[in-house]
């Protein structure tokens, strides 16, 4: 990705950013004003998508970056560590948020419906700018992520929204804690995903969207390939995987066509970019070239 692309996408994020943490803390206070925990809950939902679109940006930041001679990696799993503790801060908030509801079902307190449905309006209208500005999602892995958290705002929005008419028309106050165990699980469901994802890549796990055995089927299709072992495929970050594998040739197999062959198909086929691999002959006399 050359640097204008970079610059595009840190300014989108930017953006969507700015507006998401400033509505973010209007929902919040508009909640406890209106004694709403669909709209607080909304409000924890979109902090969601603050942590998502603030480490989106620092994957960015860190991918233009050269590695320092210590670190030959950089910096990249500082992300990985940092979603882990947005995702169980974002579990203890959902967790604040049950209580108190469970505290509601048992005496619903009055709710002030018609200002909740504005409040909650105006979340989706700024939810909806920001899938506008991120639309052409395909460009990056890390665009099409935030997208993803902002479409789940935008869901919780409407929820808050439905249980201010609920209460606003007919007086049903209990739709405000129903409507924020919805939004609450919907956020320990995203943040359980985004620790499962973050630990994966800590344990070097195989990618969940790549197929290790399409990989082992691709590399023995390459002309002069005749075996393999030591395959491993891992997330350095996400966007950025890396493979490692022992490439036995047929005698007589040339080493830097075959070498070309399989980089290419690789990065294609898998978008692996970063590999290195071990050349090695059939009676076990080994070349290392690496690229």
């Amino acid at each position: 990705m050359d640097e204008h692309i970079y610059g595009q996408n840190a300014r989108k994020l930017r953006l969507v950013l700015g507006l998401t943490t400033t509505y973010m803390l209007i929902e919040a206070v508009g909640g406890w004003l209106t004694n709403s925990l669909a709209l607080l809950a909304d409000a924890g939902h979109m902090l969601t998508d603050v942590a998502a679109l603030f480490l989106a940006m620092v994957a960015i930041w860190l991918a233009d970056r050269t590695a320092p001679r210590e670190k030959t990696y950089g910096y990249y799993r500082l992300e990985i560590l940092a979603a882990i503790v947005n995702a169980v801060a974002l579990i203890v908030i959902s967790l604040v948020i049950l209580y108190e509801a469970y505290e509601r079902f048992q005496a619903p307190p009055e709710v002030r419906g018609f200002e909740m449905i504005f409040i909650a309006a105006g979340g989706l209208v700024i939810n909806s700018l920001g899938l506008w500005i991120l639309r052409q999602r395909q460009v990056s892995l890390n665009l099409r992520g935030a997208f993803l958290h902002i479409l789940g705002d935008a869901l919780g929005s409407i929820g808050a929204m439905s249980a201010g008419v609920l209460i606003w028309l007919w007086g049903w106050n209990m739709a405000d804690p129903l409507f924020s165990v919805v939004t609450a699980f919907l956020i320990i469901y995203c943040a359980w995903r985004l620790i499962r994802d973050s630990v994966n890549v800590l344990l070097e796990a195989t990618p969940a969207h790549i197929d290790i055995d399409a990989v082992k089927e691709t590399i023995k299709r390459v002309d002069g390939v005749y075996d393999m072992h030591d395959l491993h495929v891992w997330t350095i970050t996400p966007g950025k995987e890396a493979l490692s594998a022992h490439i036995v040739l047929h005698q007589g197999a040339c080493h830097k066509t075959t070498l070309e062959m399989l980089q290419d198909r690789l990065k294609v086929e898998f978008g692996i970019a970063h590999a290195t691999i071990q050349l090695e002959t059939p009676d076990f006399r080994e070349d290392e070239i690496h690229f």
